[in-house]
């Protein structure tokens, strides 16, 4: 069984976070072995026309890179660095903690946990609050 539909619907929850307000951070984690890449944060930007676009934030050993992405766009970046070589991404929403785990068979799961934040993060709140979402 492929990990794909899997992390579809863990797609489809930032997608439903980010509508409802209650997103607070996306990183992936967990890598396979020792890779430069260490870790990948997702996240808001507001940007002057009142419209939001995604930061990718990839940090190597030695350094960052930061990339503006729609939505759509960040989400096919984030799939295509599952098993390559994240084999974790963890969704932080005010409602629960969401754990996307790709086995060694391949397989995907999604787990749900009591929310480690209390707040949405500051630029989902200002969206919110600008209307936006």
């Amino acid at each position: 069984m492929s990990y794909e539909p899997i992390f579809a619907l863990f797609c489809e929850r930032v997608k439903e976070s980010i509508q409802k307000g209650t997103f607070a951070k996306l990183t992936l984690a967990k890598t396979m072995g020792d890779t430069e890449l260490k870790n990948v944060y997702f996240r808001l930007v507001l940007n002057e026309d009142n419209t939001f676009s995604i930061s990718l934030t990839f940090r190597y050993k030695t350094e960052e890179i930061e990339s503006i992405h729609t939505l759509d766009e960040a989400l096919l970046v984030l799939g295509s660095h599952i098993k390559n070589p994240f084999l974790t991404a963890l969704l932080f929403t005010t409602d629960d903690d969401v754990t996307f785990k790709v086995n060694k068979k391949n397989a995907g799961s999604i787990i749900e946990q009591p929310p480690t934040f209390k707040n949405a993060s500051p630029v989902m709140l200002e969206m919110i609050e600008k209307g936006i979402v």
